[in-house]
């Protein structure tokens, strides 16, 4: 149950309204947990009615003004017993290394352009890590806040350089089973 918790960690940073929480998960939190504007305000509902975040008081109420909401006590609590809770990894779950396996089967005939395709993919990913690190890092940033969001940046990136190496290994393999334009 990661969203509501990739919520509560938005919204602790930064009281914001649904929509607001759609832009930002597209811009830091989706890169490594993704939520459609749909899931999001759901999932505001269900923290809302469980007593974990409120609704912002509006000053002046507007018929259309945008709900904001903040975290409640209790959902600080929540998240920092989420934060100490054990949980084993993930199994991977990739259809690209299916498809890998199942060419074992069928052979690998035009394997190779989708192959280079998730390599310019991945190339793209990892520039655009790269460029968030060297906008929102620069030396100097040191705070504890900082210091772990570079951290989960720094993870992505290491996940991007493995894919990089992998993809590059096996698209050598393909094209050697069966020429270059495998």
């Amino acid at each position: 149950m990661s969203l509501p918790h990739a919520i509560l960690t938005a919204l602790l940073e930064k009281p914001s309204s649904g929509l607001e929480l759609t832009r930002r998960f597209d811009k830091s939190i989706g890169y490594f947990w993704s939520a459609t504007h749909q899931q999001i305000y759901r999932e505001l509902g269900r923290l809302e009615e469980s007593g974990l975040i409120r609704e912002l008081p509006s000053e002046v109420p507007v018929r259309g003004q945008k709900k904001e909401y903040e975290v409640l006590p209790a959902g600080g609590a929540e998240l920092a017993r989420w934060v100490a809770e054990s949980q084993d990894p993930k199994p991977m779950r990739d259809p690209l290394l299916l498809r890998i396996r199942a060419a074992g089967v069928v052979g690998p005939q035009g394997l190779g352009p989708e192959l280079r395709r998730h390599l310019e993919l991945h190339r793209r990913q990892l520039a655009q890590y790269e460029a968030i690190e060297e906008k929102d890092f620069p030396p100097g940033r040191d705070a504890v806040e900082d210091r772990l969001r570079r951290l989960v940046l720094h993870g992505g990136i290491a996940l991007e350089t493995f894919w990089l190496h992998w993809l590059e290994e096996a698209l050598g393999e393909v094209e050697d089973m069966s020429g270059p334009q495998a």
